[in-house]
């Protein structure tokens, strides 16, 4: 009965809007789990049974009420129910690895089945997303486990805070997997963060003088910053409605794109129709964001210096920072943000031994899990292959070009680096036009007939930068780069050539080194396949050697037994080595910390 006036209203409010009834019925889902969260956070704070039964229970009400996806329920249910079996009963040290094997094979069988053998239906909610950010969720739960059974000096902070020492019962488990604020679309979250939700310890650092209501519940007032994300999600949805009344990607695809309009015109017209597919990800990441924080799972700390909540905990994506983003890096970690932290800390570094810092074969693995995670169809490969190809021609202009604009010390922009900004910002925004079509298309012929009404000129111009930087005309073309920088940044007393090979070395350092050097949404820049962990080493150390040879081999008059000779040779060495060193480790950690952070609310 229920079901049936649901499904009447929303195939009114479809025609109305001209919006399929599927994600019509999972927007109205996530609208409702805003009075569901009102309810929520009133219930008592010691009542643990009653808060999972209550987040069962909504969940239920919107798989049979709702949604009648009684088939994805069972999907869903069946991943629950391996990793359930295989955490609690399985003690090898393979368990998390067994854990991610069975959930990503279950995925991937789904994600072959709607490929190939279903036909699409827009009455009918597709339930593979729900189940791709329950594997992010699942497998971060195989591994809290593995952790809680490891000893606390062999784990780091990240992992010790997320641990579980005793494995939950049933109830507690299903309330996590079936959590109403994000059973269809997210946002993920580890299960200590649930727990701690659950018996309000999550809140432990409120102030007792901003604990709301005359029994000073414990999670605190969270209405504005719900409301504020509510908006914000309501915003795109209105802007998703009437979008496609301008602009739609049958009409890029139609001859009269490419007859009736220039290269100009068309390639801002893809950049405007990826902002228009984007907005769908932005309404419904955002709404979801909001439930969760008006229910409390988004807290995320108190800070006595602002006096001020943090509600950014489950914050899946930040619209301004990635329509404003001036490089493809920056982008794509304002982008799916819980996916980014679960490549990162429950696969990049997992593959690593231990005691070993990741390298090629994490990047490697990290790269394919995240391009099967999102699916089986060519477009997603089409879009990753070009994504790695641009992430190294991001760092070539960053590491050629952008120097150009700043003063001697690496750091104090030159007056006209606001133009800079300004052709990095469209470039990067462009690009992004161009490269998300084959995410959305799915389908190889229509990728590449999208493509070719700009005439593939995103890749080409790629590959031809790439030639110019790494090809046989690097020397002349990064010396004419260098040309246009200030000439003090690059006075030392090595020959030109041997300054090169000491500056590439240390970046490459410097990157292997640096803690965040993680492959954003697993695109690593296509240059960091090209070796292995073993060759790139010693390929750095045979730099340094080559540099010191060519060094000590331009004075000639220093002899094998002229110790003092030698001494002071090597002695001026290093210290330009680490005038190099100290030089282009402040410019890496300026340009790192001149990204835009996410606001906070």
């Amino acid at each position: 009965m229920t079901l049936a006036i649901v499904q009447a209203f929303i195939d009114r409010v479809s025609v109305l809007l001209g919006v399929d009834d599927a994600s019509l019925k999972v927007l109205f889902c996530t609208l409702l789990s805003f009075p569901f969260s009102f309810i929520f956070k009133r219930l008592p704070d010691e009542n643990y049974t009653l808060k999972n039964l209550y987040n069962v229970g909504v969940s239920a009400f919107y798989v049979f009420g709702v949604l009648g996806i009684y088939h994805g329920i069972m999907t869903l249910s069946f991943s629950a129910a391996g990793c359930y079996f295989i955490t609690r009963y399985v003690r090898t040290p393979a368990m998390p690895w067994i854990n991610f094997l069975f959930l990503m094979s279950h995925l991937a069988y789904n994600h072959l089945m709607t490929q190939f053998f279903s036909v699409y239906d827009k009455t009918k909610i597709d339930m593979s997303g729900a189940q791709m950010v329950l594997v992010l969720k699942l497998t971060a739960f195989g591994w809290s486990v593995y952790d809680g059974r490891q000893p606390v000096g062999e784990l780091n902070a990240y992992n010790k805070s997320r641990a579980i020492k005793k494995h939950p019962n049933i109830l507690p488990y299903i309330g996590y997997v079936f959590f109403y604020a994000s059973l269809l679309t997210g946002p993920s979250f580890d299960y200590a963060a649930y727990d701690r939700f659950l018996h309000s310890t999550l809140f432990d650092d409120v102030p007792e003088d901003k604990r709301p209501g005359k029994r000073k519940r414990k999670i605190p007032r969270s209405g504005r910053q719900a409301l504020s994300k509510t908006l914000q999600g309501a915003f795109c949805a209105t802007l998703l409605v009437h979008a496609p009344k301008y602009i739609t990607i049958q009409y890029a695809l139609s001859p009269a794109f490419v007859n009736e309009h220039n290269f100009i015109y068309r390639i801002f017209y893809l950049w405007i129709l990826s902002f228009t597919q984007r907005l769908r990800y932005y309404t419904i990441w955002l709404i979801a964001e909001g439930a969760c924080i008006l229910c409390g799972l988004g807290y995320n700390g108190y800070d006595p210096v602002t006096d001020s909540f943090k509600w950014d905990r489950v914050q899946n994506i930040d619209p301004f920072i990635f329509e404003t983003s001036q490089n493809m890096h920056t982008s794509l970690e304002a982008w799916n943000m819980n996916t980014n932290k679960w490549l990162k800390n429950y696969v990049y570094l997992r593959v690593a031994r231990k005691g070993k810092k990741p390298g090629f074969k994490s990047t490697l693995f990290t790269f394919v899990t995240s391009a099967f995670w999102h699916g089986t169809r060519p477009g997603y490969y089409i879009t990753f292959v070009l994504g790695a190809i641009l992430q190294t021609v991001g760092k070539i202009f960053r590491r050629n070009l952008r120097p150009i604009f700043l003063k001697a010390d690496g750091k104090t922009p030159k007056s006209n680096k606001i133009y800079y900004d300004i052709v990095c910002y469209f470039v990067t925004q462009l690009t992004f036009g161009f490269l998300a079509q084959p995410f959305v298309l799915l389908e190889f012929p229509k990728s590449i007939q999208i493509w070719s009404t700009c005439y593939f000129y995103v890749p080409i111009i790629s590959l031809i930068v790439i030639f110019l930087f790494n090809g046989p005309y690097k020397k002349q073309v990064v010396g004419y780069c260098k040309s246009f920088q200030d000439s003090e940044k690059y006075k030392n007393k090595l020959a030109p050539e041997e300054a090169e090979i000491v500056n590439n070395a240390v970046e490459t350092l410097l990157e292997k080194e640096s803690a965040d050097n993680i492959p954003t949404l697993g695109l690593p820049p296509i240059d960091y396949l090209q070796t292995v962990d073993k060759k790139e080493v010693n390929q750095d150390i045979n730099d340094l050697r080559q540099a010191w040879t060519s060094f000590r081999g331009r004075r000639g008059s220093i002899k094998e037994d002229d110790f003092e000779g030698l001494k002071d040779a090597y002695n001026n060495f290093t210290t330009e080595i680490n005038q190099i060193l100290t030089s282009r480790k402040q410019e890496f950690i300026n340009t790192r910390s001149t990204k835009p952070t996410a606001k906070k609310d």
